[in-house]
């Protein structure tokens, strides 16, 4: 896709999805100038999956968007992410929690963080069992430099989006459990969950942010 079409698919894109949801470009194996291209049709929030490869577009955009990071996150990028992103929407163990608590702490940032949670309990996917993510979610806000805000799911992979339904179902009956904990510190209003194939559904069972890559960048 060239870089006017995917200005144009970002407007139509944000047009098309309800203002009350965010809608995250996801832009693992972008180019500075296809990231550039999303943020001139209006998209100010982008999510990344490695951190180091990250930092090249982070670095060429400067201050005009917010970065997510959205991959599995290991304890050794804890510093690395702390630094580079708005957010670490994958949190899913107390040890990951206790790593970026002293790399948020020594740049003077309170770092936003969701819990991801592994909502079908699928092997080989990352994430809390459901079970886990209350017990979690306590200790996270234990924690004097993050601030939950909510869940993150993948939901099941699928060429029919609405197979994912009841997995984006499941996650928000969690996130609703999570409300209701009131955990002290903790802010639950994002629920990130739906990517190109399935934000439809994800939107109409909940998600209050939606993660889309190739739906707007084309293929990779």
């Amino acid at each position: 896709m060239d870089l006017q079409a995917i200005t144009e698919t970002a407007r139509r894109l944000r047009g098309e999805i309800p203002a009350s949801v965010e809608l995250l470009a996801a832009a693992k194996g972008r180019t500075p100038e296809e990231i550039a291209a999303a943020a001139a049709g209006g998209i100010e929030l982008f999510g990344h999956n490695y951190a180091q490869e990250a930092s090249r577009s982070i670095a060429a955009l400067g201050a005009r968007v917010r970065w997510h990071f959205i991959g599995h996150l290991q304890r050794n990028k804890a510093k690395l992410a702390a630094r580079l992103f708005d957010c670490i929407e994958t949190v899913d163990s107390v040890r990951l929690g206790e790593a970026l608590e002293p790399a948020a702490a020594t740049i003077g940032r309170t770092m936003s963080v969701l819990i991801e949670v592994n909502i079908d309990e699928e092997e080989g996917k990352s994430g809390a069992r459901p079970e886990d993510v209350i017990d979690l979610a306590r200790a996270l806000s234990r924690q004097a430099h993050l601030r939950l805000e909510g869940l993150m799911t993948m939901g099941r992979l699928a060429e029919d989006p609405e197979e994912s339904r009841a997995s984006f179902r499941r996650a928000r009956a969690l996130f609703e459990e999570l409300r209701r904990a009131d955990i002290p510190g903790a802010d639950i209003r994002h629920l990130s969950m739906g990517m190109s194939q399935s934000y439809r559904v994800a939107i109409e069972e909940g998600a209050t942010r939606v993660r889309i890559g190739t739906a707007l960048f084309g293929p990779r």
